[in-house]
């Protein structure tokens, strides 16, 4: 499997099958280029993770690309003339040959004066796990954990506990846009992994062998 990732949470997942490109928003750039896509995938409705405004000419240079998305975010999309496939938790979906469940449902509490919104996360072919705005353990081990690093609803240790209650082999750090400095926090993630995870802080834009 290799990984690409263009900035915050959005990463170019190609399996060998298919080219899936998770969460491309408005902090992440560099995936506008992107051809012979086989489905954008969006976890949720913020626009740190759907750029409404630029997904339209991705898929429209993508013309076979699927847009899988949330419920929430499928019903904004309408509402701008963009079709998307609405997921719930527990699905399983075949894209290009590659096996993609959705998994969690409900995005991370921010605050108790904000309503949670939807949050499907996606673990493709059973190896990487995006969890978009949650804290979703799956019932398996996972291989690879896109572990987001800095946000509103998310403290450093959470962060830390939530990479040890998913216990991945490789952690790649995502959801950094929000930090000026984020290596601090790649520095504890590295330090307090649980023994057998390796944190991996990918270089943007250049894909990587996991």
């Amino acid at each position: 499997m290799q990984i690409t990732h263009y900035g915050h949470a959005c990463l170019l997942v190609e399996t060998g099958s298919a080219r899936l490109l998770i969460d491309p928003g408005t902090f992440s750039s560099g995936f506008e280029s992107l051809r012979e896509l086989t489905a954008v995938l969006i976890t949720h409705q913020h626009v740190d993770h759907l750029d409404v405004e630029r997904l339209p000419d991705l898929l429209a240079a993508n013309p076979d690309a699927s847009l899988v998305t949330d419920t929430a975010s499928a019903e904004q999309l309408a509402e701008k003339g963009v079709a998307a496939q609405a997921v719930r938790p527990g699905e399983r979906l075949s894209l290009g040959g590659t096996a993609v469940q959705t998994v969690g449902g409900r995005h991370a509490v921010i605050h108790r004066d904000i309503p949670v919104i939807p949050n499907v996360g996606y673990l493709v072919d059973g190896v990487l796990l995006h969890p978009g705005d949650s804290f979703h353990v799956p019932d398996e081990r996972v291989e690879v954990l896109a572990l987001p690093t800095g946000a509103p609803w998310l403290k450093a240790g959470e962060a830390v506990d939530y990479l040890r209650a998913v216990s991945p082999r490789i952690a790649v750090p995502i959801h950094e846009a929000v930090l000026a400095r984020p290596q601090l926090h790649y520095g504890m993630f590295s330090k307090l992994a649980p023994q057998g995870c390796t944190v991996r802080v990918l270089d943007r834009d250049q894909p990587t062998e996991l």
